[in-house]
């Protein structure tokens, strides 16, 4: 995204498509002390609102005013239901589904952080994430 002058601010967009980026080489290298970093990251930032999207973009436009990400795809923040933003619940649900599925299920699910993996980069490329869609649905704000 970028501003009149010139700078650049990070998206929600962008961070889905380096978490999804970062996941598949965490899996492809077999880095697994990098996972739990990754987990913590979501779980913090999904548990404080402490979003590096967020901070990164004060930080660039210091004052000037942050761009939100808006989708056409998806309710208005004035009819949700449940008042919990719909980017927090996504980054815990995906902390939670990395984690069972690293940590409890690995040898039944080996396949399933792969495919969130690939999910979440192609959301980062598309703009279009399924699991935001359906939490912003069933009323996240």
């Amino acid at each position: 995204m970028t501003h009149g002058s010139g700078q650049t601010s990070m998206s929600e967009r962008f961070f889905r498509l380096i978490v999804g980026t970062l996941l598949l080489a965490f899996l492809y290298f077999e880095l697994p002390g990098a996972i739990p970093i990754l987990i913590g990251v979501l779980l913090l930032e999904g548990i404080t609102n402490y979003r590096i999207p967020l901070i990164v973009s004060r930080l660039r436009l210091a004052g000037q005013g942050a761009f939100a990400d808006s989708c056409e795809l998806t309710p208005e923040a004035h009819l949700a239901r449940i008042p919990f933003d719909a980017e927090r619940a996504w980054r815990l649900a995906v902390a939670a589904m990395l984690a069972i599925t690293v940590y409890v299920f690995n040898e039944q699910l080996w396949f399933f952080p792969w495919f969130m993996g690939f999910a979440i980069f192609g959301a980062g490329l598309s703009g279009v994430c399924p699991v935001l869609i359906s939490l912003k649905l069933i009323g996240f704000r």
